[in-house]
This record gives C-alpha cells, sequence and structure tokens, in this order.
C-alpha cells in the first residue's frame, strides 16, 4: 500500500497528471504508417489551408502545354550527342599526338596548338557531361577511333607543319559543317514549338547555344589552320580528300552503331 501511495503521489507531480490516459497513448493507436504521414497529419490539423499563388497556377499551366521531344527526335539527339563526342575524342587525340614534333620543329606554334587542345577537351567533357545526363551510350567504334585518330595525328604531325594544319583544316571542315547543321535542326524544332504556343525547355535553348558555340571555335580552328600553311601541304588535294572523307565515314558509322 505505501508503494501504491507512493506512486500516485508521483503521478500527481508529475506534468502528465492532467492528460487524461487515452489521450496520453493515442499516436500509437492511430492509422499513421510512417513519420511523413504523422508529420502531414500534424500540418494538416495546425495550417489553414491556402490557395496557390498565381504564379504555381501559371507554372502548372505552363507545365501542360510543354510537349515532349517525339521518338524521332529523342533519337536524333542521342545520336548527334554520340557522334559528337566520338569526333571531340578524335581532335583530342589528334592534337594530342601532333603537338610534340610541331612544337620541336616550329616552337612559336607552341601557345596556338596548346589553345586548340585546351579547347577541343573542354568540349569533350562538355559531351562527356551530356552523355552521361541523358543515358545516352557511346559509340561502340571507340577503340577503332581512338586507334585511327592516334595514328592521324601521329603521322601528319611527323610530315611537318602544313600537313598537321591541312589535317586541322580538313577535320574542322567537316565537323563544323556537322555542327552547324544540328543547330539549323533543333532551331527548326524550337520555331515549330513557339508557333504552336508550346513551351520551350530551358535544356534546349541551352543545347543549342552550347552547339553553337562549340561550332564556332571549331571554326575558328579552321581559319588559325589555313593562316599557318595548311593550302601549303603536299600532296594538299589528296590529304583533304582522304581526311574529309574519312571523317564522313566516321560520323555515319558513329550515328548507327
Amino acid at each position: 500500500m505505501n508503494s501504491a501511495k507512493a506512486l500516485r503521489s508521483l503521478y500527481k507531480s508529475s506534468p502528465y497528471s492532467q492528460t487524461p490516459l487515452c489521450d496520453f497513448l493515442l499516436p500509437s493507436f492511430t492509422q499513421v504508417t510512417s513519420r511523413r504521414d504523422y508529420a502531414s497529419i500534424t500540418t494538416s490539423s495546425e495550417s489553414p489551408k491556402t490557395e496557390p499563388a498565381p504564379e504555381a497556377l501559371k507554372s502548372e499551366t505552363t507545365a501542360k502545354r510543354r510537349r515532349p521531344l517525339t521518338k524521332e527526335q529523342q533519337q536524333f539527339l542521342d545520336s548527334a550527342l554520340r557522334v559528337n563526342q566520338a569526333g571531340e575524342l578524335a581532335a583530342v587525340l589528334i592534337y594530342r599526338h601532333q603537338t610534340p614534333p610541331i612544337t620541336r620543329s616550329h616552337p612559336h606554334l607552341r601557345p596556338l596548338m596548346h589553345h586548340m587542345y585546351s579547347q577541343e577537351a573542354g568540349h569533350f567533357s562538355t559531351f562527356n557531361a551530356l552523355l552521361a545526363k541523358h543515358r545516352i551510350r557511346p559509340t561502340a567504334m571507340y577503340p577503332v577511333w581512338t586507334a585511327a585518330a592516334s595514328t592521324l595525328g601521329w603521322v601528319t604531325g611527323l610530315m611537318g607543319r602544313e600537313a598537321a594544319m591541312a589535317c586541322t583544316e580538313a577535320v574542322e571542315t567537316e565537323i563544323g559543317g556537322h555542327y552547324n547543321g544540328q543547330v539549323r535542326v533543333l532551331l527548326s524544332w524550337l520555331k515549330e514549338m513557339e508557333e504552336k504556343g508550346e513551351e520551350v525547355g530551358e535544356e534546349l535553348r541551352e543545347l543549342v547555344d552550347t552547339l553553337k558555340r562549340i561550332r564556332d571555335e571549331e571554326l575558328e580552328h579552321l581559319d588559325e589552320a589555313v593562316g599557318e600553311g595548311a593550302k601549303e601541304a603536299r600532296p594538299y588535294e589528296l590529304l583533304n580528300r582522304a581526311i574529309r572523307s574519312g571523317c564522313k565515314g566516321a560520323i555515319w558509322i558513329s550515328e548507327r552503331v
């Protein structure tokens, strides 16, 4: 009895003495299955219901008007980004293998070679990130293009400044034209979406801007190569046609494999 009296006395002096036993135990028997559910119940019981802001309503309306890419458009983008990544890999390897022999015999070209290599490495990183982000597989020809680009860079580097610059001119002519074609296609998509009153995603606009910037930098390399004697290479016509044909073939294969 003394123990029972002591317990009653302790309960009356506790902060829970005014709380009914059933209320104190209620949370243990409610249909709450997780912390998130409990938080939502608590919030809904304590917070007044508010109407969505006009901006939110506008955002919902805009989202409904945004049309997803068609299957053909998605296939085009997958193919384009795969080819671009392969092309930038080739450019990086060509400059990497050209640079040592060229800068040894023509030290004044060291800044130019470094500048072009750095930009190509930046392009390669950009497309690596895009492929990873959108889960696009690289071309299955990766090992073949790696070997071919390394060999082309090494051979034209040993042939001398003019041959190396002729190689750059030929490659950038094809790559610049390829990027330009992609930009035209994407711009036609944007125009069609705008004419239909559909929302154009910011990501698609950013991709167009990225391709324009990279295209312009590739064409800048072309101009620099011509200025450094590309057309003085011997045999220029044969070298130019062979490299451009190789680039066209590599683009065609990479789009499909």
